[in-house]
């Protein structure tokens, strides 16, 4: 399984050549909670704009993905290790691909330089 980071939700969203490696006939990804907090959070302050009034529920409903909502107790906890980044959503984004025992998609250099290549896929 192969859940994405906020980055490949928001390049899904906007059919960006770098969401392109993740479309597999067939293959339905995941998503995060953490992911449309955050979408949220890039809504409010500006930083993301959607042309289209796309919103929470329209990024939920998308056939590509499946939310995953696994205890955000079990995400916390799992979280506690990841002393390296003061990025709460990084923090628990990646909480969230370890506990599932899942990949993450991102293409967040940090991220990318911190964790495996074996609990990655590089976009």
């Amino acid at each position: 399984m192969i859940l994405l980071d906020t980055n490949a939700v928001l390049w899904g969203l906007t059919e960006s050549d770098r969401f392109a490696p993740l479309q597999v006939p067939g293959r339905r990804l995941r998503l995060s909670p953490v992911s449309l907090l955050e979408i949220s959070f890039l809504v409010e302050v500006g930083r993301v704009e959607f042309r289209d009034r796309t919103g929470v529920a329209d990024i939920i409903d998308d056939p590509r993905w499946i939310l995953d909502s696994p205890s955000s107790a079990r995400l916390f906890t799992e979280a506690l290790d990841l002393e390296w980044t003061r990025d709460p959503f990084d923090r628990l984004l990646v909480a969230h691909a370890r506990y599932r025992r899942w990949r993450l998609a991102t293409g967040d250099r940090v991220l990318l330089d911190r964790l495996d290549d074996d609990i990655v896929v590089a976009l």
